[in-house]
């Protein structure tokens, strides 16, 4: 297994928030809020579990060759629609960042603009990857036209 994040353990945990901006909010509102807690998290907890995040914002493109429900158009949440998504050692380390004097007051911050509450799920990892470099991948394709039945 590739480690897409780097020193992410094996075994570890990826949690998983999904925010939907409410009316009256802007993407740079939620950039704002969430950049102060994800540097209170790299700060404060760096070294008592936290290894590394992404924040993604939809940009309201479907993939229609991955999609299996028809053909969609529209998601209506483009530039609404975040995922947060962290990578700790373990879930009690998560956890315990939570419960941080530090973070709560960020963290309801950013629940103010959500619309959909908060439920942050937990997720352990099963792989990680990164794409061949082009000589690789040429190689790939090589051994599977030779072997491949």
């Amino acid at each position: 297994m590739s480690s897409l994040i780097s020193n992410f353990p094996y075994d570890g945990v990826v949690t998983v928030n999904r925010v939907i901006l409410r009316d009256g909010y802007t993407v740079d509102d939620l950039q704002e809020r969430v950049a102060e807690l994800c540097e209170n998290v790299k700060t404060y907890h760096s070294d008592t579990g936290f290894v590394g995040g992404f924040v993604a914002l939809n940009s309201g493109q479907i993939s229609n060759e991955g999609s299996t429900i028809g053909q969609p158009v529209d998601t209506g949440l483009q530039d609404r629609e975040a995922l947060i998504v962290t990578f700790w050692r373990s879930f009690e380390e998560h956890e315990a960042s939570h419960r941080s004097e530090t973070f709560q007051p960020l963290f309801r911050k950013v629940l103010e603009l959500c619309e959909n509450g908060n439920e942050e799920l937990a997720y352990e990892m099963l792989w990680s990857g990164s794409a061949y470099s082009p000589e690789d991948a040429r190689a790939a394709r090589e051994a599977k036209a030779r072997y491949a039945a």
